[in-house]
């Protein structure tokens, strides 16, 4: 079996005194789609930046593609990161730049390319996309899911071997997102890469992603194929598949006896 392009052994993180991540391993296949889920602030987005080097593991070793990242010096790790494309939860578009420029601008910025072939790929990921149609728009005249799918031709611009997803179905219609979850499967698969997203939504991941890791309390809890997570007995996932109010994750926070607090403590 060949190795896999992202590897996380035994990581642990943490912002000062407060641990985000505990002793933590996982890993990304070639040429598969991974989801990481978990309740907000379980630090999946924290995962991302471990890979992408804007963080580095206070435990443990982050590879990709056979680097250990935390020891990569600046051109080696920027060079790594124009290999990688990310989709920021909703679009992080440049709002005073047309469609056409916000995906010419990782090709304007990182290659010498002419700008006749700079107008033809970017012609070329917006037509992958759907929106060939919409390249002298401007950010403000799209649509929210439509300003997704730019965001998606300028993650994939150059072409990377590892497409980060953050939130990518945040605030989308329904038809949006079975959109844009359609698209990630498709351009994953057509570009030969890998692809991580983290999200919440469990229906729309099902069906399009490979392998699933589930994240709480800084450790992964759970993992598994779709097809086992969907036929899974562990609490913690059935809870989550199925958005059930109370298990493992409580409904109330920590606190004193309610009846106690009411009464004063007085019978």
């Amino acid at each position: 079996m060949p190795d896999p392009l992202v590897r996380l052994e035994n990581v642990s993180f943490a912002y000062g005194e407060r641990t985000i991540l505990r002793d933590i391993s996982l890993s990304i296949p070639r040429g598969k789609v991974v989801a990481i889920m978990g309740g907000s602030g379980c630090g999946k987005t924290t995962l991302l930046r471990l890979i992408g080097g804007q963080e580095k593991a206070v435990g443990g070793q982050v590879q990709v593609d056979g680097q250990d990242v935390a020891t990569l010096g600046r051109d080696a790790l920027y060079a790594m990161r124009r290999r990688m494309g990310m989709l920021f939860q909703f679009g992080a578009l440049f709002t005073d730049m047309t469609v056409f420029d916000n995906v010419a601008f990782p090709l304007r910025e990182h290659t010498d390319l002419p700008a006749e072939m700079i107008n033809d790929l970017v012609l070329m990921k917006l037509h992958a996309v759907g929106l060939r149609g919409a390249a002298r728009l401007m950010p403000g005249e799209l649509s929210g899911g439509m300003a997704r799918r730019v965001a998606l031709a300028r993650t994939i611009a150059l072409d990377p071997m590892l497409l980060m997803y953050d939130e990518p179905f945040t605030g989308l219609d329904p038809i949006s997102l079975g959109v844009i979850g359609q698209l990630i499967r498709r351009l994953n698969d057509a570009l030969g890469a890998s692809s991580v997203i983290v999200t919440h939504d469990i229906q729309e991941s099902l069906l399009i992603v490979d392998y699933i890791y589930f994240i709480s309390e800084g450790k992964v809890v759970a993992e598994g194929t779709p097809d086992e997570i969907r036929h899974t007995r562990d609490p913690f996932v059935h809870q989550f598949v199925h958005a059930e109010v109370d298990g493992p994750v409580p409904f109330h926070y920590p606190s004193d006896d309610y009846a106690a607090a009411l009464t004063g403590g007085k019978a």
